[in-house]
């Protein structure tokens, strides 16, 4: 049988390969790399799109950051009031009569965090919904949308708020002018506050960023006030009911250890019942007060200018990539 001479120089080639492994010979690899200078050649040919796209995304960041009112913001720097009294008094009790005084049914205090309890009630929906409803607050905090720096006014926006007739006009998602409810009004005052706290001196920094700095101001002032009598009130009640408890369980039994140790829960929680009544910052002092601010936190318009520009650039060249990507393929 004959063989020929192309069949016998491949089974040649094939056997010489497979014997030294000599790797296989790659063809048409040079279509899948990546060529730096058709890239750039590509972008250039697209240049008008590329200027125009990013020109277009600049001129509309302008605009929209030329449309943002501008937002201040008001602080206050607190302390908290009870740090000074935390090695004495109703302390002191608590360490001695603690464990009496929860086997009888009452709480003295001495395991709790008083800041946190008070930072906690800043930030509950209960006392937010009560400081708006004491202030009303419900219109500037939801339809506010201009302040006149001239006659120191907010103006608010007629589509949601009526000021004439004071009814709400905004659009409900049933189709039907509503009033704000309490969660969509406790989110909004949420976005508008800011609560820190230093680790190392344990400052509080409290602040209220709006549209108007005296409103902003006045907030502030207000929050700090409310929260003191809101804890102070809580901290009365207390009081009370544990006095009133001790009384009746001095009448129940003739123990007279336990009698007096009873006794002396009643005088320490009357005393601290005395010195909450005459002290009107009980949860917080307040270190700095909060002043007027004179100087717009927001809108950053450079920035809001320059991401607007970048994503424009962006956007034009991978549009231009696609392009080119798609062209090369065909």
């Amino acid at each position: 049988m004959l063989v020929s001479r192309a069949s016998i120089h491949f089974s040649l080639t094939f056997n010489m390969a497979d014997h030294y492994n000599l790797p296989p010979q790659a063809y048409h690899q040079q279509d899948d790399e990546i060529d730096l200078k058709e890239l750039f050649l590509a972008l250039w040919k697209g240049k008008w799109i590329i200027l125009l796209v990013t020109i277009a995304f600049t001129v509309g960041g302008v605009l929209y950051a030329l449309s943002q009112p501008n937002t201040y913001k008001a602080e206050a720097v607190l302390a908290s009031a009870n740090d000074s009294k935390s090695g004495g008094g109703l302390a002191a009790m608590a360490s001695q009569f603690g464990g009496l005084a929860s086997l009888a049914g009452i709480s003295l205090g001495g395991g709790t965090d008083s800041k946190a309890m008070a930072l906690a009630t800043l930030n509950s929906r209960q006392f937010v919904y009560a400081f708006i409803e004491k202030y009303d607050l419900l219109a500037p905090l939801m339809a506010g949308t201009k302040w006149n720096e001239s006659s120191d006014i907010l103006q608010l926006n007629p589509e949601v708020y009526d000021v004439q007739n004071k009814t709400w006009a905004r659009v409900g998602d049933s189709g039907k002018s509503s009033k704000p409810t309490q969660w969509q009004a406790y989110k909004q005052f949420k976005s508008l506050i800011s609560i820190a706290e230093s680790k190392d001196s344990g400052l509080v920094t409290l602040s209220i960023t709006h549209l108007s700095p005296s409103i902003a101001k006045q907030w502030v002032d207000w929050l700090v006030i409310d929260l003191n009598a809101w804890i102070k009130k809580e901290s009365l009640d207390d009081a009370r009911r544990n006095i009133s408890y001790l009384e009746e369980q001095i009448e129940r039994t003739n123990i007279s250890d336990m009698q007096s140790v009873f006794y002396e829960l009643i005088e320490e929680q009357t005393k601290s019942l005395m010195l909450a009544q005459v002290q009107d910052e009980f949860a917080f002092k307040t270190i700095d007060p909060a002043v007027v601010p004179e100087e717009k936190v927001g809108p950053k318009r450079a920035l809001i200018c320059v991401i607007a520009t970048l994503l424009g650039g962006m956007l034009s060249m991978g549009i231009v990539l696609i392009r080119f990507a798609f062209s090369k393929k065909d």
